[in-house]
């Protein structure tokens, strides 16, 4: 932080994001140093959105009663799944007692800001299942949800096994008809479903996820962090011995990629069309000289005639089967990278 502090030249911060690498296991004088430094070399605003990720099972009154009082105003909780054999097939840590357990104690420490991830089209979680899942997410009331499909990475224990044969991915149908659950249940009761993968009652969208989908600058701090200002895309070396040993020398060990104006116009397709407000086409022909219609005419009116997408008052809009195909029409749209 230090080193970068001039990187969103003097911009006043409106969201702080602790994710990865499980912050909630941060104790009271971590938190502190890294609130000091923040505070020291950012403005933040008063009334900025502080997020941090955290397991149930991390999620003690102690804790919580101390991560309020460092500062922190919303939580994310990663409870996945409210089954004991599903959390046991994810390799989860906690229990479904635990995920419960998390809530309740963060209310009593004061949060009125939660979100719970969970995960659909998991290999063995019948649509009866993850339906269970959802009442009971919904009993919580929390404030924000996030409903992500399962995906196997190759170099993950699920790729490993996909590539044995001994895990068989949901096809493609039931992924469909259980992201098709997720939308109605959750739609139904009161919550927005403002970004593919987030739902959320009214106020309470993900200030700070939401600045990335509008390509907001941000700046990341840590191994593996990515930071956006506009003009390039910074991505730090994931490697910790060799990111702390680089900081040691006050080096930052970090690759830049300058965008092209196709790599803006690409991106700005992908993220808006990912919302609810979908993806504005005055502003694609203002900042980057880019007619929508003219260059991608034919393949809009097929998404109208299949009923994919709908313009409304100048924004190309996914409607809900849309969604279901978001980055393969984002990718159908992107235009040649001319590097």
């Amino acid at each position: 932080m230090e080193l970068q502090h001039d990187y969103l030249q003097g911009e006043i911060l409106e969201t702080l994001y602790f994710g990865g690498g499980t912050p909630s296991l941060l104790t009271p004088a971590e938190l502190d140093v890294l609130f000091t430094t923040i505070h020291k070399h950012f403005s933040v605003a008063q009334t900025a959105e502080v997020t941090l990720e955290a397991n149930p099972d991390d999620l003690t009154p102690e804790k919580l009663a101390m991560l309020r009082l460092a500062g922190i105003n919303r939580l994310s909780i990663g409870i996945q799944s409210f089954d004991e054999e599903i959390l046991r097939f994810l390799n989860r840590a906690h229990s479904p007692g635990q995920a419960h357990e998390s809530v309740a104690h963060a209310r009593h420490a004061g949060f009125h800001n939660i979100n719970i991830d969970l995960i659909h089209s998991i290999p063995g979680q019948d649509d009866h299942l993850l339906m269970k899942n959802l009442e009971v997410a919904l009993s919580l009331s929390p404030e924000h949800i996030s409903a992500y499909s399962l995906t196997i990475e190759e170099k993950t224990v699920f790729g490993r096994w996909n590539s044995r044969g001994k895990l068989k991915p949901v096809g493609e149908e039931q992924a469909a008809r259980q992201f098709e659950l997720v939308m109605d249940t959750l739609t139904a009761r009161g919550y927005r479903h403002y970004e593919v993968s987030n739902f959320c009652l009214p106020g309470y969208e993900s200030k700070h996820n939401t600045s990335y989908w509008q390509q907001k600058y941000y700046l990341g701090v840590g191994p593996s962090a990515h930071s956006f200002n506009g003009v390039s895309r910074q991505f730090t070396i994931s490697n910790n011995q060799l990111y702390a040993k680089a900081l040691s020398a006050d080096k930052i060990p970090f690759e830049r990629e300058i965008l092209t104006r196709e790599d803006k116009i690409n991106e700005y397709l992908f993220t808006s069309l990912r919302l609810d407000t979908g993806c504005s086409l005055s502003q694609l022909k203002h900042h980057y000289d880019y007619d929508l219609q003219q260059e991608q005419g034919p393949y809009l009116i097929r998404l109208f005639d299949q009923q994919l997408a709908t313009l409304e008052n100048d924004r190309l809009i996914l409607t809900r089967a849309g969604k279901l195909l978001a980055d393969q029409i984002s990718s159908e749209l992107f235009i040649l990278n001319k590097k």
